[in-house]
C-alpha cells in the first residue's frame, strides 16, 4: 500500500493505492487558505480518513505529497509556491512530525508528469512536458519516465517566465504573486482567465463557466487565452523539443484547445513543421496524487 496527497489552492486530495497501483479509497478535503498550521491538520485529517477506509490504520504507510512550490535543496524550506503560506517552512519536517511517519514531497507539476509518463497518456514516449493550468501554472519534464528535478529544484518551471511574443497590451502584463510582471502563470491560469474576461467585458465568471459560455465575449477571451498558450508552449517546444505535452489541471478540460492550439502554434516554432503532440491526461484530477503515491518505492 501507498498514501499520496495532492496539496492544492482550493482542495486537499488523498489516495491509497495497493501494490499494483490500484486505487483502493480517495478522501478530499478542502485547502485551509492562508493558514499553514491548519494545512498541516487538514492533511493529516485526510490521511487518517484514509486509513480508516482501508484499515491500514498504525501500519506507518509513508506518505507522498505533491505541493504547489518545491523544497528548496539549498535550505530545505518550501519555495515558489502559488500558497504563500508555505513558503519558507519545513514541510516535509512539520507534517512527517504530525503524521508520525516519513513524509516525502515533490512538486505538483511533478507528480503529475511523472504519472502520466509512467503509466498515463504520455506512457512510451521520450520526452513529455507534462502541463498544469489550474490555480497556478507549473510544469514538469520526463526523460524515458523519469522525471528531472535540476540542481536548483526548478525544472519545467515555464509559469514564471515572461509571456513570449507579448502584443502591446500584454506589456508589462499583470503582477504576479513571485514579485515580477507578465508571467506566464499570469496570462494562463484559471484566475487569470477570468480576470482577463473581467477586464475586457466587465463580467465575473469563473474560468469554468467562461468556457461554457457561448456569447461573441466569452469566444474572444478564449481566443486570447489559446493564443497565448500557443505562445507559451511554443516556446517550450523551441527548447526542450518534447515528443508529447500533455495537459492537467481545471483549463485542460476544455477540449477546444487541443485542436486549436497545435494549429496556431506552428508560427512560433522553429521548424518546418510541428510533430510534438498536445494531448489530454489520462488520469483525470488524479494525475497528481498518483505520482504523489508514487515518490515511495
Amino acid at each position: 500500500m501507498r498514501i499520496g496527497i495532492d496539496l492544492g489552492g482550493t482542495k486537499i486530495e488523498g489516495i491509497v493505492l495497493d501494490p499494483q497501483g490500484h486505487e483502493v479509497a480517495r478522501v478530499r478535503a478542502p485547502t485551509p487558505a492562508g493558514d499553514y498550521a491548519n494545512t498541516i491538520k487538514a492533511i493529516t485529517r485526510v490521511v487518517d480518513d484514509l486509513e480508516g477506509q482501508t484499515g491500514i490504520a498504525g501500519r506507518g504507510i509513508p506518505v507522498g505529497v505533491g505541493i504547489p512550490g518545491t523544497l528548496s535543496p539549498a535550505t530545505s524550506l518550501i519555495k515558489n509556491a502559488n500558497s504563500t503560506c508555505l513558503i519558507g517552512n519545513p514541510l516535509d519536517v512539520d507534517l512527517a512530525r504530525a503524521l508520525k511517519r516519513p513524509v516525502r514531497l515533490a512538486n505538483d507539476a511533478n507528480c503529475f508528469t511523472a504519472s502520466e509518463a509512467s503509466d498515463g497518456a504520455g506512457v512510451g514516449a521520450g520526452v513529455v512536458f507534462g502541463v498544469i493550468l489550474g490555480t497556478g501554472v507549473g510544469g514538469g519534464i520526463a526523460i524515458n519516465g523519469k522525471v528531472l528535478g535540476g540542481p536548483n529544484g526548478i525544472a519545467g518551471e515555464w509559469g514564471h517566465n515572461a509571456l513570449p511574443w507579448p502584443d502591446d497590451d500584454e506589456r508589462p502584463g499583470p503582477e504576479c504573486y513571485c514579485g515580477l510582471h507578465g508571467c506566464i502563470e499570469t496570462f494562463l491560469s484559471g484566475p487569470a482567465l477570468a480576470a482577463d474576461f473581467k477586464r475586457s467585458h466587465g463580467h465575473e465568471n469563473e474560468a469554468r463557466e467562461i468556457a461554457e459560455l457561448t456569447s461573441k465575449e466569452a469566444g474572444e477571451t478564449l481566443d486570447r487565452y489559446e493564443r497565448r498558450l500557443a505562445k507559451a508552449l511554443a516556446s517550450v517546444i523551441n527548447i526542450l523539443d518534447p515528443d508529447i505535452i500533455v495537459l492537467g489541471g481545471g483549463m485542460s478540460n476544455m477540449t477546444r484547445l487541443y485542436e486549436n492550439v497545435p494549429a496556431l502554434w506552428q508560427q512560433w516554432v522553429f521548424s518546418d513543421r510541428v510533430d510534438s503532440r498536445l494531448i489530454a491526461n489520462h488520469w483525470g484530477d488524479s494525475s497528481g496524487v498518483r505520482g504523489a503515491a508514487w515518490l515511495w518505492p
